[in-house]
């Protein structure tokens, strides 16, 4: 999804996106149904919280400095869900939120790769279509909204 701005070898590399501390729990991903069977399928039982008509993975209880990994993360090979991974994910580090009773599409400030680019060429890149399929897809998956905080820029509202 984000072909043409992102690398995938600079993702594979990084993966930041996919290890959260005690105070970014909230950006877990959110799966639909299918992608929650089919990491059960892959993985055995996994506990998940509904979320609406989603699903994001239960985490322990965290302390400190502790992560704790998506169990889609495979350390050699990436996510195994491949192309079926959560929404959140195939745009991930753009977000869209609600901000002020609005969507809007932000921008995560722990990307190494895309947080240090012009912000003009990061909306420039959501005005060539993707824009459209953030919010489309939120029309249909409002659990994907997440809810605004200040440390992402906004680049765009809906």
């Amino acid at each position: 999804m984000l072909k043409g701005l992102l690398e995938k070898s600079s993702c594979a590399k990084c993966r930041i996106c996919c290890g959260f501390d005690r105070t970014d729990i909230w950006e877990m991903p959110v799966f639909s149904e299918e992608a929650k069977q089919k990491l059960e399928g892959k993985l055995g039982h996994i506990e998940f919280i509904r979320q609406g008509d989603s699903y994001t993975v239960k985490p322990p209880e965290l302390h400190g400095d502790e992560l704790f990994y998506c169990p889609a993360l495979d350390k050699d090979t990436g996510c195994i869900l491949g192309d079926e991974k959560p929404f959140d994910c195939r745009i991930w580090p753009y977000r869209i939120m609600e901000v002020e009773g609005k969507r809007a599409i932000t921008i995560s400030p722990v990307c190494p790769e895309l947080y240090s680019r012009p912000l003009n060429s990061l909306v420039e890149f959501l005005e060539r279509g993707l824009k459209n399929e953030i919010f489309s897809y939120a029309d249909k998956n409002p659990d994907v909204v997440k809810p605004y905080d200040k440390s992402y820029p906004v680049l765009m509202f809906e």
